[in-house]
């Protein structure tokens, strides 16, 4: 990954949460595409916290489960579809195919995938990298735009108050 575009640490599971519904309130307005956000980080270190934080600001009430076994959880909110996705247990980058997510890509869309270095070539690509790393018991989270949208989508988190190294 290059440089991260934003540092910011994470107090607890609780401040997890909050950054991924700040994500939720910053998505790009009218995206002609899916957006697509790739999830960095040990096992335990927050990912699926943060994915549940951005489907519960999507409007998402029922119960968000970590895509382990499944793989592939979609939730529809409205005009909006969250895709979360976890490649940890893949076991061939070839299986990518079968999981279907060519489908979901398109307009209202946010595509979330947990270890995407798993489906190696075949995992779509990001528009915004996100790094969670362990920091004592707080968590360091890193983002990285990928493309002009994920630079937009860094730039409209930092409009909404978040900046360089804050504690949310």
């Amino acid at each position: 990954m290059s440089e991260p575009i934003l540092t910011l640490h994470l107090a607890d599971a609780s401040a997890t949460e909050a950054l991924g519904a700040r994500l939720a309130d910053a998505i790009p307005p009218d995206v002609p595409v899916g957006i697509v956000l790739h999830l960095h980080g040990e096992l335990g270190a927050g990912k699926t916290t943060l994915v549940r934080g951005l489907l519960r600001r999507l409007g998402v009430t029922g119960v968000v489960r970590s895509p382990t076994y499944t793989l592939v959880e979609p939730y529809h909110v409205g005009a909006c579809t969250g895709v979360h996705v976890d490649l940890y247990r893949l076991r061939d980058p070839n299986d990518m195919e079968d999981l279907g997510l060519r489908d979901y890509l398109g307009r209202g869309t946010i595509l979330m995938v947990e270890w995407p270095e798993q489906g190696g070539p075949l995992t779509p690509p990001a528009d915004l990298d996100l790094g969670i790393d362990y920091a004592g018991e707080a968590r360091r989270v890193t983002m990285s735009p990928r493309t002009a949208l994920g630079g937009q989508w860094v730039n409209l988190l930092r409009n909404i108050g978040l900046a360089d190294k804050s504690i949310i």
